[in-house]
């Protein structure tokens, strides 16, 4: 698999350079490559749509990105290496794909990490997340900004999730993160790593028991034709980065980056009303579906279950700096 990744990546990177340069309009303008894996209605891609427009209107029409939806460039890990390599000039993915690149990004997969919504949002827009961001930059790239994705929650073919021994013996689909996997065993299910696009089937044909997810994974990508119980366990809020490729930013001057960082900023706002307007829809259209939403879950019992997770961070001396810098963010410190 990992020389498959290798492969596509070398083969998509000669390619892109033979198509073109990122300045190909004229010396004056900068064309760049934004890939991700959303369609053209989700709210992320919408979000870099006005991304793309608030940095080419600031810089009066010179620097342009163009946006590939679908993973039309590969996988998500194959865009992140793309980035790394400057094929392509930036990036949006979950944190979670970050997690093999520096384990800082794993603290945004940490079960119950952030106590509430407003706690997430305040750390996400400190010095601690832009911090994490810049772990990576000896790799290749960093992160820009954050993008909301929702607060997880386990949702399941034909029963609720309400108490952990709910989870016991049900085959729940993950994203292929160790974090990930520890977590969902802790909590009392058989963690089953699978590609986001294979969820459905996987559900429809009963491979899987269920998954976890934001609501919008119920209408987006139709999981609520076959997952009828959604239970909010509220696990985790993991968030969607937009990461930049260090080799086209250290081409910048210092305003070009102020207007791309400005840009960016505004989008991520810009984002949280979509990402509420989108949830509210789902939900909508969920229950038209017949989905059941359960609010009535025990989640202390599954806190207590992950607390291993708290203290294997906690006795890593690199790693427990920042948790410990979120947490006080919690209590006000």
């Amino acid at each position: 698999m990992r020389r498959l990744s290798i492969g596509f990546v070398s083969a998509l990177t000669c390619f892109l350079a033979a198509c073109s340069t990122p300045t190909a309009l004229s010396s004056d303008v900068t064309v760049m490559r934004l890939p991700h894996n959303m369609n053209e209605s989700h709210p992320i891609h919408q979000s870099l749509v006005h991304f793309a427009e608030l940095a080419e209107e600031k810089s009066n029409g010179t620097l342009r990105f163009d946006i590939f939806p679908n993973g039309q460039l590969g996988s998500e890990r194959e865009a992140i290496e793309l980035t790394q390599t400057g094929a392509v000039d930036a990036t949006k993915v979950s944190a979670t794909a970050l997690e093999s690149f520096s384990p800082f990004y794993a603290l945004f997969s940490i079960p119950y990490l952030f106590v509430d919504q407003d706690h997430y949002y305040e750390v996400m827009e400190s010095s601690i997340a832009t911090d994490i961001y810049d772990s990576t930059s000896d790799s290749g790239f960093f992160g820009l900004t954050y993008y909301d994705a929702g607060t997880r929650n386990m949702y399941t073919i034909n029963q609720p999730v309400r108490e952990p021994e709910d989870l016991a013996g049900l085959k729940i689909r993950v994203q292929p993160s160790e974090t990930a996997i520890q977590m969902t065993r802790l909590m009392g299910g058989a963690p089953t790593p699978m590609a986001f696009g294979e969820v459905y089937t996987a559900l429809q044909q009963g491979v899987i028991d269920g998954t976890e997810n934001n609501e919008t994974a119920l209408i987006s990508n139709n999981h609520g034709e076959v997952a009828k119980d959604y239970s909010y366990t509220e696990h985790a809020i993991v968030p969607d980065l937009l990461i930049f490729s260090k080799l086209r930013w250290d081409s910048f001057s210092e305003e070009e980056r102020a207007i791309i960082k400005e840009a960016a900023d505004e989008s991520s706002q810009f984002h949280k009303e979509l990402w509420a307007e989108e949830i509210e829809r789902s939900v909508e259209a969920a229950k038209e579906l017949g989905v059941t939403f359960h609010e009535d879950v025990n989640k202390e019992a599954f806190r207590d279950l992950v607390e291993p997770m708290h203290e294997a961070v906690r006795s890593n001396e690199e790693m427990a700096e920042y948790y410990e810098r979120i947490r006080a963010m919690e209590r006000g410190e």
